[in-house]
């Protein structure tokens, strides 16, 4: 069992006339780590790191670490590319920090062979001194994984988990059986029956809004109370469904400036939520606020 368990939360990056906020980002994970999620991912595809500059990359984690209470390991860095001798060089200048672990993807655009993911990811692992979770996101990197080559890859000792985000049920089910990785559901309105199939958790961006649902719905499921589970993953389904109806994150920015916690800016070519976007939003978070009274 790996220490990636329970709600984790892929970190927005707050943005403030271009730049970073970063008073912004210290207020929302403040807010999430009080909320009672088990941790936080810093640059994964929701924190817009292909619109930042490796710098500023860093500086986001470095801001998030300060915040992350030590030793607890509560922060994970994303790492994606597909220039390998570049990806790791900035793997190694990630590991001077005391990051948990890293999620990373198969490199994207390239469309490698099966033998091709293997090597990548038994590199990236073998130069790593801490965890992998391996990240399946076909719809973003343009190759899948067949099952014997997942099940190949996770057979590294670093590489300990697993963001499924493969829209493959059988591979799912394959790694859930195999006892090598944990898996942590990565389709937010999957979450209810990927737990109650045995994932340890997930990493759901939908998590940033009423987060303390997230971590209850795990927690119902983890003790067997699976009636009122259900019943918690029901009352946030509108809120989940809501936030992808247009292209992640610019919705959940939307929600997170209306509970007035960062301002609703992201970079380009990525745009904001539209007015029906921003309405829609306004109701369900009124309707889940009533619901908590």
């Amino acid at each position: 069992m790996s220490a990636f368990q329970g709600i984790w939360v892929p970190l927005v990056t707050p943005f403030h006339n271009g730049a970073i906020d970063f008073a912004g980002l210290r207020r929302l994970v403040s807010h999430l780590l009080e909320s009672g999620v088990d941790g936080l991912i810093v640059c994964g595809t929701t924190g817009e790191p292909a619109a930042m500059g490796k710098h500023e990359q860093l500086a986001v984690l470095d801001a998030v670490l300060e915040l992350a209470p030590a030793p607890a390991q509560r922060v994970v860095m994303g790492l994606a590319g597909n220039n390998l001798i570049e990806l790791l060089q900035f793997q190694s200048e990630i590991l001077k920090r005391p990051v948990a672990g890293l999620l990373v993807p198969a490199p994207y655009y390239i469309r490698p062979s099966q033998a091709g993911l293997e090597a990548f990811f038994r590199t990236v692992a073998d130069a790593s001194s801490v965890p992998l979770i391996l990240y399946d996101i076909p719809y973003r990197t343009g190759v899948a994984f067949e099952q014997a080559t997942l099940l190949n890859i996770v057979a590294h000792e670093r590489i300990v988990a697993i963001k499924d985000c493969g829209g493959n049920f059988s591979n799912t089910l394959a790694l859930l059986n195999s006892g090598q990785v944990d898996v942590l559901c990565g389709e937010d309105n999957q979450i209810f029956n990927a737990l109650c199939l045995g994932a340890k958790g997930a990493i759901a961006a939908s998590a940033h809004v009423h987060p303390e649902l997230f971590v209850q719905l795990h927690r119902q499921i983890r003790d067997n109370q699976l009636a009122e589970g259900r019943a918690t993953f029901f009352r946030l389904l509108p809120l989940i469904n809501s936030l992808f109806l247009e292209p992640n994150p610019a919705p959940v920015k939307t929600a997170l400036a209306l509970q007035g916690l960062i301002g609703d800016e992201l970079r380009a070519p990525m745009q904001r939520s539209s007015d029906s976007m921003t309405e829609r939003l306004k109701g369900v978070l009124s309707a889940l606020g009533r619901d908590n009274r």
